[in-house]
């Protein structure tokens, strides 16, 4: 635990990839969807690189 304080933030995000959080905090038994996604950022913020993230285009939804 960081010790940091959590924001409340509220943000729009597509249906199946709230589904897919879901079955990630099932999966691997995480507390709720806002740790899962709190650790999918964390791996951004650390091991990600930021340009195969952002400026890969990734199409999914056109």
């Amino acid at each position: 635990m960081s010790g940091l304080p959590k924001l409340r933030v509220e943000f729009e995000i597509y249906g199946d990839t709230w589904e897919m959080l879901q079955e990630i905090t099932r999966r691997y038994a995480l507390p709720d969807a806002s740790k899962t996604l709190r650790c999918l950022l964390d791996y951004a913020a650390t091991d990600g690189d930021w340009d195969r993230i952002f400026k890969q285009v990734r199409c999914r939804r056109c």
